[in-house]
């Protein structure tokens, strides 16, 4: 009984699968990457008792705008296409009378129903088609979860500060190399594969190589600055992320997005540090000193207890030497500014020996 009916499934399976398929996918949603094609079954049509995966030479299938497609023959892939199109598949290892010249069909559909015979009436084969979503998958969020170590460099100062940065946005990328992608990430799915099962690992890759990718874009750039960077951001991280992204999983970002923020302390100390470097300039300070000092007359003027008291305690100042004179540090700037050439003439203020014309060293 067994013998007979693996001999019936034979010659059932075999004719049911000389029909000739058709595949399509109507559309893929934002989060699909990877989906299995389904043959497409009308209410009128008599493909109905096939099996699931087989696909008859010579059967059809259609690749859409946005979408790449791959058939897949026992493991190996046979067939590849990224174009928009109607398509024909005639590799299979499925024959079809329907396709080709009949008598040759007609001998390969016995051949077939003798090896299905010996896997008790089974195909004893699998052959699938899967479409890839070539589109941009937009809005992929992340965020570091602790600071990043960046310096802060003003040449003009003189500062060079490293402090705690942390970082968050958006990424977008794009499936490049869909043979890729279906060999080392999704592999045979059975219905769908979405971003969901990769984007954990794609965010915790990028966050690690993020730091040393900010400090490739450039010294002098200040922290705020690195969002009008995306572009070559983006070409870096590529660059970093190649090995693992493009020619290893066949992906590679398309744009990426960030904001950069310092802690208020990081700012203040940042603040406070270039007002101090400022300083040094003995014509900053004293302009500085002006400032203040007109800031505690127009105080003393208003002193509750009178404008005598208020001048009468900033005398008193004065004459603990709490009060300097701006005068004394003008004249210091102004010698500052002044250098001397080695022709002997002093004091010049230009770029250029106003002796004997030397450049100022």
């Amino acid at each position: 009984m067994g013998l007979l009916k693996a001999l019936m499934g034979s010659a059932g399976g075999v004719l049911a699968d000389q029909w000739l398929d058709f595949f399509v996918c109507e559309g893929m949603e934002a989060d699909v990457l990877a989906i299995k094609g389904q043959k497409r079954i009308s209410q009128r049509g008599s493909n109905v008792k096939g099996e699931d995966n087989i696909i008859s030479n010579g059967s059809g299938f259609v690749v859409n705008k946005g979408q790449a497609a791959i058939i897949v023959d026992n493991g190996r892939i046979m067939e590849f296409c990224a174009e928009e199109g109607h398509y024909t598949y005639d590799q299979s290892s499925e024959s079809s009378v329907f396709y080709g010249n009949f008598g040759t069909g007609l001998v390969e559909s016995i051949k077939n129903m003798g090896e299905r015979f010996k896997y008790g009436g089974g195909p004893g084969k699998d052959q699938r088609i899967y479409y890839f979503n070539t589109k941009e998958i937009l809005g992929n969020k992340y965020g570091t979860s602790s600071p990043i170590p960046y310096v802060v460099v003003d040449p003009i100062v003189n500062l060079r500060l490293t402090i705690g940065l942390r970082a968050n946005g958006e990424y977008s990328y794009r499936i490049t190399n869909p043979a890729l992608f279906y060999a080392n990430v999704c592999g045979n799915v059975e219905e769908l594969y979405t971003r969901n099962n990769l984007d954990g690992q794609l965010k915790t890759e990028i966050l690690t190589i993020l730091g040393p990718s900010l400090a490739k874009l450039g010294t002098n750039l200040e922290y705020h600055e690195i969002s009008f960077q995306t572009e070559k951001l983006a070409e870096i991280l590529n660059e970093a992320l190649s090995a693992k992204w493009r020619e290893g999983r066949g992906i590679e970002i398309v744009n990426f997005g960030i904001a950069c923020s310092a802690s208020q302390e990081d700012e203040n100390r940042i603040k406070n540090l270039q007002t101090a470097m400022v300083m040094r300039d003995p014509t900053m300070a004293a302009a500085a000193l002006v400032n203040a000092q007109s800031d505690a007359m127009r105080a003393a003027a208003g002193n509750s207890s009178g404008a005598m008291a208020g001048f009468l305690g900033m005398g008193m100042a004065a004459q603990a030497g709490g009060m300097m004179n701006p005068q004394a540090l003008f004249q210091m700037g102004q010698q500052k500014l002044s250098w001397n050439c080695s022709c002997g003439h002093v004091e010049n203020t230009g770029k250029f020996c106003a002796e004997c014309g030397k450049a100022k060293p």
